[in-house]
Parts: structure tokens; sequence; C-alpha cells
């Protein structure tokens, strides 16, 4: 899939191989609600494949193919005929041929179509099916299955149609330097009949009609890697963004592409709305709103917590549960995003939600302080802890500034696990120690080195410009920042999931040692906040250094493979890409070096670049705090200056 052009608009998906030829092989084709539509689209003119000379993207959405094709006549290296192949995710693809001959040209124009209807993950099991049998449609083709029907019309209407080999025929004159086309529309014609599940509707393409729920982010400066990944990043969130057709004012992000469109990831979600915070705010509101419609509210000792599935944790501890990451995500985000200016109306809306959140969080921890995931009875991760401490502390905060009750415990319990935390999860070394990994209810502890320790420098963001307390103590917080920056994590592209001396380490391991765009992202600004910026300029350069090789747009991960001089990151071939995650993440490793820092509810925002300016000068436009344009520029000195912001916020750097 790495290799695969995927043009994206939620919940509409065309992917191809680099040819642009259509052949049903592996996942090719165009699909909408998770239903292949149409698995093979090849073009042959006069009875030949056009020689491919180029396939790229325009956009998240579109891509364009051009290839050649020579005519008998021809007598030169030069082909007379270029075809241009423009295609996007909702369905349109259009076919220009181009003539450079002096003469007029008689072509013969022919596209073989063919589907099975089939859904996306039997597909991508090697389960598809057999292809169906097509019928004529008005100026196209039909196919039918129990559930799904899909219809391709071309315009001009072809000459010829033949049904039993899926073939649409033209017969065109060419004249001297002249041009033809044809359009081809592939539509679903029961729109969200995929099993009668009930599928995302797409946010309307921002260069078309509604814009996303943020503004015109840009950034430019002296290095120009920097523009380059904030406008993929930009191009990736806007295809993903998806809503309930019960609730369209409520936007989200999906968590991305091929293998996770077909359903909200509740942590990745909120992840992505949280690291998307300097572009807006609506994006984290209608993201909370979404989620909070699921939270289980039914009495038991899930009551509060909201729903996630397991997910695979790597060679050394069990499956953990999504669900609790988001529920400690909640009240967390919730929080940050009052700060940067989400109205009083939807964050008093959320609070009772984000109460529940909390409630659930202490009743988990009451018997040990420390919470298990998954709960009950699982080990005690150290970014879970990390995550707790997190949502208790900014809790404790929003539920004071509103006047509702739990705040004194929250911050009790806060203060006694991070005294617990800094003697029972560190395991001291030859080489100045490191965080434990987990730690199991019986005492045992497991102690590896991985990426998952940087979240214990995201502390979150409080009042006054200020980040709250981590759970680390200063010489801790120094000794992470050098095992962050070293070479066991840092592989010259990122972050390694697990570090390379750590027994079942695999490159490719998604949590055994690959980059994960995220957890990098998070080191990177955890290691900025606390002042390590040699440690997280290093970590930010591999990245933008491995986002060249991917066209500026970020996988989800790619393999931890050591860095070496003329090599190249390794792609993995079961990331997604787009992902909501790596794309946000792009946001966050980017806005950190700006340093802006709100409490829009006391009208105030600070900025605080790093000093050391890693990419030179860099100046943000269209950035959003309390909703309203803000852009800041950061010097080669490391100062920042803010050349715009919303009336009657207070400005200190």
């Amino acid at each position: 899939m790495h290799e695969a052009l995927i043009c994206v608009a939620l919940p509409a998906l065309a992917i191809s191989a680099r040819h642009g030829q259509l052949t049903s092989q592996g996942l090719e084709g165009f699909y909408r609600s998770g239903r292949r539509l149409l698995a093979t689209c090849r073009l042959r003119v006069d009875g030949v494949d056009p020689v491919p000379v180029q396939g790229r993207m325009l956009g998240a959405d579109r891509a364009r193919f051009v290839g050649t094709v020579r005519t008998p006549a021809e007598t030169g290296p030069d082909p007379d005929v270029t075809v241009e192949r423009l295609r996007d995710a909702e369905g349109k693809e259009r076919i220009v041929l181009r003539s450079a001959a002096s003469r007029e040209l008689g072509l013969t124009v022919e596209v073989a179509l063919g589907t099975d209807l089939a859904g996306l993950g039997a597909v991508a099991a090697g389960r598809s099916g057999p292809e169906l049998p097509a019928a004529v449609h008005a100026s196209g083709l039909r196919w039918a299955a129990p559930g799904a029907n899909a219809v391709v019309t071309a315009d001009p209407p072809p000459d010829d149609v033949l049904a039993s080999a899926g073939l649409l025929c033209w017969e065109i004159r060419l004249p001297p330097g002249g041009t033809r086309g044809i359009e081809l529309t592939i539509r679903a014609e029961q729109p969200g009949g995929n099993g009668g599940s009930r599928a995302a509707e797409p946010v309307a393409p921002s260069r078309g009609g509604a814009a996303p729920p943020w503004g015109e982010a840009a950034a430019e400066g002296d290095d120009p890697r920097a523009g380059a990944l904030l406008a993929a990043a930009l191009d990736d969130l806007r295809a993903l963004l998806v809503r309930d057709p019960e609730h369209p004012s409520d936007v989200h992000l999906a968590a991305g592409v091929p293998w996770r469109c077909d359903r909200t990831a509740p942590a990745e979600a909120l992840w992505a709305a949280r690291m998307a915070l300097p572009l807006g705010v609506r994006l984290a509101g209608g993201t909370l709103r979404t989620l909070a419609r699921a939270q289980l509210t039914s009495p038991g000792p899930g009551a509060g917590r909201l729903p996630g599935a397991l997910r695979h944790s790597g060679a050394h501890l069990p499956p953990g549960c999504t669900g609790v990451e988001a529920t400690l995500l909640f009240p967390a985000v919730l929080a940050e995003a009052w700060r940067w200016g989400l109205p009083a109306p939807e964050v008093a809306g959320l609070l009772p939600v984000a109460e529940r959140c909390l409630q659930w969080l202490m009743a988990a921890t009451k018997d040990t302080g420390y919470l298990p995931d998954p709960a009950p009875g699982g080990p005690y991760r150290c970014e879970v802890q990390a995550h707790a401490h997190r949502a208790a502390v900014l809790g404790a905060g929003l539920l004071r500034a509103h006047g509702r009750p739990g705040a004194d415990a929250l911050l009790a319990w806060a203060s006694g696990l991070r005294r617990r935390f800094r003697e029972e999860f560190w395991a001291e070394d030859l080489g100045g120690g490191r965080p434990v990994a987990a730690r199991w209810p019986d005492g045992r502890r497991v102690v590896h080195l991985g990426s998952a320790a940087a979240h214990l420098l995201d502390t979150g963001l409080q009042g006054e410009g200020e980040y709250a307390p981590g759970l680390l103590d200063k010489v801790q917080t120094e000794q992470l920042a050098r095992l962050l920056g070293g070479p066991a994590l840092d592989c010259g592209w990122g972050l390694r999931s697990l570090g390379a001396k750590e027994a079942g380490h695999n490159p490719f391991g998604h949590r055994n040692g690959a980059v994960r765009v995220h957890e990098t992202a998070v080191a990177v600004a955890g290691l900025m906040a606390a002042g390590y910026e040699r440690e997280a300029a290093g970590l930010l350069k591999g990245v933008l250094d491995a986002a060249q090789t991917f066209d500026h747009r970020l996988p989800e991960m790619y393999a931890g493979e050591q860095r070496t001089t003329g090599s190249a990151p390794l792609p993995h071939p079961a990331a997604c890409r787009p992902a909501a995650v790596a794309a946000a993440g792009a946001v966050q490793l980017l806005t950190a070096l700006a340093g802006v820092r709100p409490d829009v509810p006391a009208g105030a925002v600070t900025v605080r670049p790093p000093r050391s300016a890693p990419l030179g000068e860099l100046r943000f436009t269209g950035l959003r705090v309390a909703e309203q344009p803000f852009a800041v520029r950061v010097s080669r000195l490391g100062l920042g200056m803010v050349e715009e912001a919303a009336a009657g916020l207070q400005l200190g750097v």
C-alpha cells in the first residue's frame, strides 16, 4: 500500500497504482462507504496500454496520471499522443488525449470496466469474490449485488457498449494539436447500502463547498520543508473529516486510510483534535460531542468510561484498551480546548461528561492508586499513569474554574501518584536509570525502553502560559531527555517505539521498533516545553527529512531502521496513509516551534519559542486563538513576535 496513490474524501476513496490503470489487483478501485464500486478501469488506445510516465497526487483527494501512446505512423522516438487521467476520490475520472502530430489522427479508445462490489475488509483480506456480470445502463454499465448497485456513466456516450466484456468504446478524431476528453462518473445507485450499517457523510471539500473547521494556516521561513509539511498535513486532515448524519455540525477525524476509515477510533480522534488545537477549537468541540454520546452511563464499574477496542501493545505487554486512553484524554482535551478558546456554552455542555470520566478514574484507582489497563486486572503502564495524572490535574483546574466539586480530591490523588511514581516507576542502572514501562499488581516490573515513555513529558497546558507538573522529578526528566535523544530510540528518522537494544526489537514492529509519527510529535513537544531543545531538534529534523521521502504526506508509521549516509526511511506495508494522528502530529511538530500557550479565559496568550530556532526564521499565519486569526514570527535568535491576534488578548513572551 505504501506505493499506492490514495485519494480520500471520506466516505469515498480511490486507490491506484502509479501507472494509473485499475486492474482489480490488491485494493485498487473506487470505494464508497466501504464498498468497492469499481475494481477495473483499464484504458487502451488503438489496442495498447499507454506507456506510464508519471503518477502523482494533486491533493489529498485527487491524483493525476500521464502516459504516452505511439501511433503506427510515427518514425522518430517522440510519441505523438499524450494521455492524461485526472482521478478524484468522489468518483470522477477525466481522460484527456492530446495530439502533437502534424496530421489528423483516428484513434480507437477502449475502457474496460469491472467490479466485485466487495467490502473493503474482504478485499484487504483477499476475499473479494469473482467479478460481477455487467449490464448496459444509459451511457455506461451497471452491476448489482445484494445490498449494493454500482453505475458508471460516460460523457460523451460511447459509440459502442459491450456488456459481456465490460467494455466502452469510442472512435475519435484528433486534429493536429487537438484534444478530446472523456469523463467517467462512478456512483452507488443506493448510497449507504453497506449491509445496513450507517455510513459517515463527507465534509464538503474545501476547494468548493463548506470550509473545514479551521482557518487557512500556513508556514514559511528559512526551511521550506516546514511549509510543505504543514500544507500536506492540512490537506490530509481535510480528507479525513467525517460527521454523523444525525449531528452534521459535529465533525471529527477518521483514524486513517485504508484500514481504519469505517468507524470512529476514539483515542485517535481525540489525539488528533488535541494536536490540531493551534488550528482552532471547532474540531475539538465536534470530536468531544461525538464521543460524549457514546459514554457508558449505566451503573457499574464501567460507568463514565468511553468505549474502545483492545490494541496490540508490543512484545512485552498484553493488549491495552483504547477506551481507557480515550476516557483519560476527554477531560484533558476539554480543558486545553477551553484554554484555546472553546466557547463557554460548549464547555458547559461537555463538563458533565468530563466529570463522569474523572469519577471513573477515581473509582478505578481507589484500591492501589494506580490505573490498570485494561481495567480491572491489567498492568499499570507508565504512559497510562501519565494520561491519568494529566487528566486529574487539568480536570481539576477545569472543575474549579467552573465551580464544580471534586477538584481537591483529584489534585490530592495526583500529588500522591507523583510521589509514588518517582520511586516505584524508576529503574536505576549504570546509564543513569530509565522509566519502568509497566508494573503488575503483584509488584513485578516490566523494564524496557520505548517511545511510550515520551508521554511522561506531555503534562498538559495549564493557565498563565504554564504546563502542568509531571510525574518525574528534574533529574529523572533530564535522564529521560537523554534517552529519547540517544541512538537507542532516535533512529535518525524519528523515535523508535522500542529501543534498538531491547529484546523483541523489530524495525517494522508497530509497537516494537517502528517510528510512530504521533509519539515522535509528543516527544518533540514535551522536550521543547521542558527545555531540552537539542534532543527535540534532532527528532524534529529526522521526521522532516523522512517526510520528504513520503512527498510530505507522513504515514502513520514507518520502519525504525537506523539512518545511514544515503539511506531513506523504509515504508511500513500496513501503515495508514493518510492517518489522522500523523497529519495532526505534523501540525504539533511544527507549531511546537512557535511555543504558543494561550489562556483565553484569562484573556492572555504567551509565546515561548525554543531559543535555538532549529529551523531558522519561521512564520505561522492562519493559526487561531479564541477562534480569531493568530500569526506569529520566530526569528533566527529564537525570539517570538505576535503579528496578529484577537482584540483584548494580553500578549506575553
